[in-house]
């Protein structure tokens, strides 16, 4: 057209010439016409389903003939009776003939809010309305078998009426009779809740009314912390379902797609508060049955000083989760040090029950021999079956604690040393007795010859000695004052080598088995007659708490589980540190005490 114009304009022909005018008139009318195609004249609306069921999804497909704004359908009129769900929008344009048409359409989910007759209200675009459509929803009860659904959600509670932090189970199944391309579940949610999945997906097969269904099943586990009474939301379903595709050629066909909303039920639950009789100062357990189970690494009753004694409790409660659970305490005593072990916690579903466990090892190590008593265990918990408050015990136990071989006991030592003392009394005085005793009477007179030179030899020895004495005396008195120190035994120093040697090395076995035999030896320097026969022992005159805490740490590591099992590696910077320590104040000690003077 530009081309034309262009021609006339060169020719210099008048422009609004007969021929010319006819020619815009004839472009002018096009352009009207064309517009008038494309104009929105119609806006219809349709259901795949009528009647429907009850929680059925129902699709409503809105189509108009031309190609709008895909917001200018307004759903709102449609909240009223209706949960409006996933909504999608398709525009096409095709052209069949040189006659061109365009399309805009609306596929949206609609849940009926209840059983009836409900009527879909005229929806509007573009001041083109829909027509209203009359719907019946059947409930379940009014539905025969060739009425029954492709999809439905179902939803129960383990119990309708709990007490507040009871654990109860929320079970929900999707059952569905078609194939799905995609679908998703809504979470459960209640206020004044915590809510959990416990494990994965089930899938299974199922019959119903003679009807083959898949089901998936999913598990929750619901822990109301108010008391009060609540309603459970329903369960919704969205997803996609294929459908055969209407045309005659599968090679040229593709399946197609129909978008699904299932609503589930909704489940009322009424939640009881706290028993008024109940402990305030008991941790609130409600559950239906809890019980307490211990083990022992041997069935032994006889146990020796320093090997520790491995005792496992095992707490065992239903309807209780894992985080309910309660501490697990072991009161120790004197003679008797508990190193308890991480807590392994274990949660599974049996019988459509939750059965939650607590297993915990102590580590006993005995420091001296005797009888201990291990106080009873109780955990109080309420039976939420006959309502009642009850105890769940360990009764006590006795164990009986020896010696180590080799090991001398302190009373059997004090006892030795006193018999000594007692027969060496018994000889002296014997002895005594004797010199002092008179002589037998004999007849006759005793006659004596007395010898006057030994004695005048013992005198005069006796002079030399004292004068000897007296001359050492003043030359010695000219000079400083000589010290004296007591020598360490040669095994001390072994002793004391090896045991840093193995704290550089962090050989924890090897410095726990020197550690008694350099204590004894140190503390053997000022007082020889202190005796012990473990470290519980020398740890009374050993007054040093860096040194108890490092080694306390050491049998920790040596007898903790988690320790023997390669979980942790032990470090003897800190006990080294402290072995010096001691040492030197030891040292200090005995070079104090050990200043002795010159005897004459």
């Amino acid at each position: 057209m530009v081309r034309y114009f262009s021609q006339h304009l060169a020719a210099k022909q008048p422009f609004f010439s007969l021929p010319n005018t006819v020619l815009i008139l004839l472009m002018m009318a096009l352009c009207l016409l064309s517009n008038n195609v494309y104009a929105l004249s119609k806006v219809t609306a349709t259901v795949d389903k009528n009647p429907a069921m009850i929680h059925e999804s129902i699709l409503l497909t809105v189509t108009a003939d031309d190609d709008v704004n895909r917001n200018a359908l307004d759903t709102s009129p449609l909240l009223d009776d209706f949960i409006v769900g996933q909504t999608s929008v398709n525009s096409q344009t095709s052209m069949v003939n040189f006659k061109t048409s365009r399309t805009t359409q609306w596929k949206i989910v609609l849940i009926a809010r209840n059983a009836g007759r409900f009527i879909i209200p005229a929806l509007s675009i573009k001041n083109k309305k829909t027509e209203p459509i009359e719907l019946t929803v059947l409930a379940s009860n009014e539905n025969s078998d060739d009425k029954q659904t492709d999809i439905f959600v179902t939803s129960a509670l383990s119990h309708d009426q709990v007490y507040v932090q009871q654990l109860l189970t929320l079970t929900i199944k999707l059952h569905f009779a078609v194939e799905l391309k995609s679908g998703s579940l809504t979470e459960p949610n209640l206020i004044g809740a915590t809510i959990e999945k416990i494990g994965q997906d089930k899938q299974s097969d199922s019959i119903i009314n003679g009807k083959r269904y898949r089901v998936i099943e999913q598990i929750y586990a619901v822990t109301p912390q108010q008391s009060g009474e609540f309603t459970l939301q329903a369960p919704v379903f969205s997803g996609e379902i294929l459908q055969a595709s209407k045309r005659r050629s599968s090679f040229l066909s593709f399946a197609q797609t129909k978008p699904v909303s299932i609503l589930g039920d909704e489940l009322n639950l009424k939640v009881l508060p706290v028993p008024d009789n109940y402990p305030s100062n008991a941790q609130w357990l409600p559950t239906d049955i809890l019980t307490l189970h211990q083990e022992w690494q041997a069935p032994s009753e006889q146990f020796t000083v320093g090997e520790p004694i491995t005792r496992t409790i095992t707490l065992t409660a239903a309807g209780l989760s894992k985080a309910q659970l309660p501490k697990l305490d072991m009161q120790s005593s004197p003679g008797l040090k508990i190193y308890p072990d991480q807590a392994e916690l274990h949660a599974n579903i049996r019988n459509g029950r939750l059965i939650s466990q607590k297993v915990q090892n102590f580590a006993l190590v005995p420091s001296t021999a005797g009888d201990f008593v291990l106080p009873q265990m109780s955990i109080t918990w309420f039976n939420t079956i006959t309502n009642r408050i009850e105890q769940a015990t360990l009764p006590s136990k006795s164990i009986s604690v020896k010696a180590a071989e080799g090991a001398i006991s302190q009373s059997s030592t004090n006892e030795f040393n006193l018999a000594s003392k007692l027969n060496k009394t018994t000889d002296n005085s014997d002895i005594r007795a004797k010199s002092l005793a008179p002589q037998s009477a004999t007849t006759g007179p005793i006659i004596t010859n007395q010898d006057k030179t030994l004695q005048w030899l013992f005198l005069g020895l006796w002079l030399l000695t004292t004068l000897a004495w007296l001359v050492q005396h003043f030359y010695l008195s000219q000079k400083k004052p000589v010290k004296m120190r007591i020598n360490h035994t040669k095994n001390a120093g072994n002793h004391y080598l090896a045991l840093l040697a193995a704290c550089k090395k962090n050989n924890a076995e090897q410095a726990l088995s020197l550690v008694l035999p350099w204590l004894k030896e140190i503390l053997s320097r000022d007082k020889p007659e202190i005796k012990i026969s473990n470290i519980a022992q020398a740890q009374v005159f050993v007054q040093e708490q860096s040194f108890a805490t490092a080694l306390n740490d050491l049998q920790q590591h040596l007898y903790g589980k988690s320790a023997i099992n390669g979980a942790g590696s032990w470090q003897g910077m800190a006990l080294l540190t402290a072995i010096q320590t001691v040492d030197k104040q030891q040292g200090a000690n005995t070079k104090i005490s050990g200043l002795l003077p010159l005897n004459p």
